[in-house]
């Protein structure tokens, strides 16, 4: 698969890296800065066109015309809109994917819809890094949160604490602690390795524990690995940006909640927007501010500010001030790393974020959804099962018998518009199942993809 990336972001540069690395794929990586680019060609071994995306003759030396997939991530929407359509009109590329952050762009889905420009996916980063957010809040406690088959499973990521019932004893104890609730640990990170979970395994304290499990049995699952976390009441937002503007919006009828913005004039206009939300003027790294605030008494601080050092700084002052949980935004790989062992209790990654709502777009066969995990070294994926036992190596089979790689596990089965079937080694597949797998390693994706294909006269 051809594909032409414009931007050599944050977005851009996460999206050719992960996509470099698997078998099959011819990636152009196309940005006004030369330097950046010479430096992700040496790493990364890929092709690179210096200019601007939105030109006609740029877009021609990146190979657009021969291009199956257009992924416009600049930090300009309007270039990546015209990059799009140029792509459309003057080169007919199948698929086009355009990220666009302004409101105004958002407000008015018609422009897309009714072919003003032709872009087959948009994407827009803000909504995106808020309903993650929104996710990690309905679940106090989790890691990670990530939902399949429209809401109705869920992978949730959660640290062993110690006071959880299954800390020390075999995963395959959980059958026994909850009789009435199925559940599957699909992967555990210890000490930041991989390790294969079996009935035997036991779960140790500070391991991530990555489960899968119906919607309505989450919150039962996680009381068994941490401690029971009560609902976070008492929130404080640092940043009045798009991404705080719209969490405030959506949490002050469900909490109490404070919003720190450092400019005055948006201040005001915050004020004035939100209904039960309090808006201060200040900087959220003023700990004076803080303590005024009741720093202390707050359940989680939220920091999404567009500065990573403004976040990182405030979410630590806030921890260090007694606030229960603190999450931050983080742009920057780098400082995603640097702050694991930190006191933050969640780093939010905006182009990981971004870049697993393109996942599935990017995904051969019948993948539905997909979702990067661990800053992209691991994956969940949704996949349709299809076909017959004559003509699909899944379909008809028990999840035992399937040969999939090491590292890959079977977590969950949609079937229809009801059953959600937790699966295990007997489990059958069938015809039009939406199958959840688990993969340690990403690598693993292009076998996991070849497996679900349909031959013509294939024999098993």
């Amino acid at each position: 698969m051809k594909i032409v990336i414009l931007g050599a972001g944050q977005v851009g540069a996460t999206l050719a890296g992960l996509l470099a690395s698997e078998p099959g794929r011819d990636i152009t990586l196309v940005d006004t800065d030369a330097e950046k680019l010479h430096d992700l060609q040496e790493k990364l071994d890929i092709r690179t066109v210096v200019g601007l995306a939105s030109h006609p003759a740029v877009l021609e030396r990146a190979g657009v015309e021969h291009a199956d997939m257009l992924l416009a991530v600049t930090n300009s929407d309007e270039v990546n809109m015209v990059a799009c359509q140029l792509a459309w009109k003057l080169f007919h590329t199948p698929m086009k994917i355009a990220r666009l952050r302004a409101k105004e762009y958002k407000d008015r889905p018609d422009i897309f819809t009714e072919g003003y420009f032709k872009i087959d996916v948009v994407i827009s980063p803000e909504n995106l890094i808020q309903e993650y957010i929104k996710r990690l809040i309905a679940l106090p406690g989790a890691l990670q949160v990530l939902d399949f088959a429209e809401g109705r499973v869920l992978l949730v990521a959660v640290r062993a604490l110690i006071g959880g019932m299954m800390v020390g004893h075999p995963i395959r104890d959980i059958r026994e602690h909850m009789p009435s609730i199925d559940a599957r640990v699909a992967a555990i990170f210890r000490r930041g390795q991989s390790i294969e979970p079996t009935g035997d395994t036991v779960i140790e304290i500070d391991d991530e524990v990555f489960f899968i499990a119906a919607r309505e049995h989450i919150q039962a699952v996680m009381a068994e690995l941490g401690r029971v976390e009560r609902p976070y009441r008492n929130i404080m937002i640092a940043g009045g940006g798009n991404i705080g503007r719209g969490l405030a919006r959506a949490l002050e009828s469900v909490a109490h909640v404070k919003v720190i913005e450092h400019n005055p004039a948006n201040a005001q206009r915050l004020a004035e927007e939100l209904n039960e939300a309090v808006v201060l003027g200040g900087d959220a790294t003023d700990e004076d501010l803080l303590r005024e605030e009741n720093i202390e008494d707050m359940d989680l601080f939220l920091a999404v500010t567009n500065d990573d050092e403004n976040n990182i700084l405030s979410a630590m002052l806030a921890k260090r001030l007694g606030v229960r949980k603190a999450m931050a935004l983080v742009n920057r790989t780098a400082y995603v790393d640097l702050i694991e062992s930190m006191s933050i209790d969640v780093v939010i990654s905006p182009q990981l974020i971004t870049v697993s709502a393109l996942l599935a777009h990017l995904r051969r066969g019948s993948v539905t959804a997909a979702h990067s995990l661990r800053r992209g070294a691991a994956e969940a994926m949704e996949i349709t099962a299809v076909g017959d036992k004559l003509t699909s190596r899944v379909v008809g089979r028990r999840v035992g018998e399937l040969k999939l790689p090491a590292g890959v596990s079977v977590g969950a089965i949609v079937r229809g518009e009801e059953d959600v079937i937790i699966t295990h080694h007997d489990t059958l597949i069938e015809s039009d199942d939406h199958v959840i797998l688990f993969l340690a390693d990403k690598r693993l994706v292009r076998e996991v993809e070849q497996l679900f294909q349909v031959g013509f006269s294939f024999f098993g």
